[in-house]
């Protein structure tokens, strides 16, 4: 076989090409014009691609001698032709000229039908202008979904842009700040009928009114601060406290009635769940998570999970399964409660000591773990660790909410509440409100509605419209 070269000439896509039979060299031209997107191809042997579509070479024709070279077959990567730098290898007949070549290390070839001027001609021109034709409207298509998708993306940063400035938390102030409690803000939930409850160091547990923010109730059981407040399932409320009980509560309107003392720690209670199946868990600074069932209409205890050093949080990750943090050895720990057995250990993972609300599933896959200036997310069906984000400032982040199943917010020791979007298994930092509480921020709390509560070590509650 012999060489063919492909030269460059000062006619912009018009080149030059050269071929040599036996001691002869002919040089032609040829015009270029490569469609480069949406090659539709058919794949055949060795490499050999046999082309189905449209042709996807504008005005290409080869003119030597008395013949005419058209090319219906292609090769899959045909746009690097406007490359200018490969070597052709021609095998020439009366009827086809084969050329073989190399890109991507990998030998490619172009067959090329031969036809007489003088035979078919003019079907061969007719062929030719159709081909054309159909490649102009391809390419209107194609462009017409480029400007759709365009008009889209357009459209997808206006809304993104509005999201941000929606949740843009930096310049705003609280709607409401409320005073009455007369130490650290500890813990916060709302109940079924809207309003929110807030404990405090100050033994206080205090039930507001969700349209005049004044207190409904409050409640003094504990002799020492509450660390823990939520509703059960049964619309009872339960708290648990440094005076190592756990108290439940019947809340009718504007009175309570204390239904039940449970005193099975011989330390601080510092976090209380309910489970999907209806039972209480407890962990506490004694080394113990306690679960406990209902016998009679009371809470009688189940079992016992002995851990290593001061425990807590917790939560429930799956139907069977719930995670807590050991502090003494840093572990975070996934445990089946139904077969009662550990399922997965992880270490090193950086989370809150002690009783904050540092635990968050964000979704049914996803769990969320704040710790010393940064947050971890696990994903809880394989248990590996899917990712560590840097919070911006050195300090513990002490609590962390979801504010819809986009959005969540995380407070910390430097007295900031930053919001999040959810994207995937990632966050992106929306906003930072700097100095929200003259002190650290210890719980924040959904409202619904687009508020949120906050409280901390300056004993304010302060209520936020985001």
């Amino acid at each position: 076989m012999d060489e063919i070269e492909l030269g460059e000439t000062s006619e912009g896509n018009i080149k030059e090409i050269e071929i040599t039979e036996a001691n002869n060299k002919y040089k032609y031209k040829c015009q270029f014009e490569i469609i480069k997107e949406y090659l539709n191809a058919y794949i055949y042997d060795k490499d050999i691609i046999k082309y189905k579509g449209h042709i996807h070479i504008v005005n290409i024709q080869y003119h030597l001698g008395l013949y005419k070279y058209d090319i219906y077959n292609l090769f899959n990567d045909i746009y690097e032709l406007n490359n200018d730098k490969f070597k052709l290898i021609k095998d020439i007949n009366k009827n086809e000229l084969r050329i073989e070549f190399n890109i991507f290390n990998k030998k490619r070839y172009i067959k090329i039908n031969l036809y007489n001027d003088n035979d078919n001609d003019d079907d061969n021109d007719n062929d030719y202008f159709k081909t054309i034709k159909e490649i102009k409207e391809i390419i209107k298509e194609k462009d017409d979904k480029i400007k759709v998708l365009q008009d889209e993306l357009i459209q997808l940063k206006i809304i993104e842009d509005n999201y941000n400035k929606k949740f843009n938390i930096k310049d705003k102030e609280p709607k409401h700040t409320l005073e009455y409690h007369s130490g650290i803000i500890l813990c916060s939930t709302v109940l079924n009928d809207g309003r929110f409850v807030t404990g405090s160091d100050d033994k206080l547990i205090i039930i507001y009114n969700n349209k005049t923010y004044q207190p409904d109730l409050i409640i003094k059981e504990h002799k020492a601060g509450v660390n823990s407040v939520i509703q059960l399932s049964s619309g009872e409320l339960g708290s648990c406290s440094d005076d190592e009980t756990i108290k439940i509560y019947n809340i009718n309107e504007n009175k309570y009635q204390i239904m039940q003392a449970l005193i099975a720690h011989d330390d601080s209670v510092g976090k209380i769940i309910e489970l999907k199946n209806k039972q209480l868990v407890s962990c506490s600074g004694d080394n113990s998570i306690i679960l406990y069932k209902k016998s009679g209409g009371a809470y009688i205890k189940d079992y016992s999970i002995s851990t290593k050093g001061w425990n807590g949080p917790i939560i429930q990750t799956k139907d069977n399964e719930i995670c807590y943090y050991e502090k003494n050895n840093s572990t975070i720990c996934f445990f089946d409660f139904i077969n009662k057995k550990n399922i997965m250990k992880l270490n090193s993972i950086s989370t809150t000591s002690g009783i904050y609300d540092s635990l968050l599933m964000i979704s049914k896959d996803l769990l969320l773990i704040t710790g010393y200036n940064k947050i971890s997310i696990i994903n809880v069906n394989s248990y590996n660790l899917i990712r560590t984000i840097n919070s911006s400032n050195s300090s513990w982040i002490n609590a962390a909410c979801k504010l819809n199943k986009d959005m969540i917010l995380t407070a910390d020791e430097n007295k900031r509440i930053i919001v999040w979007k959810i994207r995937g298994d990632n966050l992106k930092l929306i906003s930072i409100k700097e100095d929200a509480h003259d002190e650290r921020i210890y719980t924040l709390s959904t409202l619904g509605n687009g508020l949120i509560l906050s409280g901390g070590e300056d004993c304010f509650i302060k209520i936020w419209e985001i």
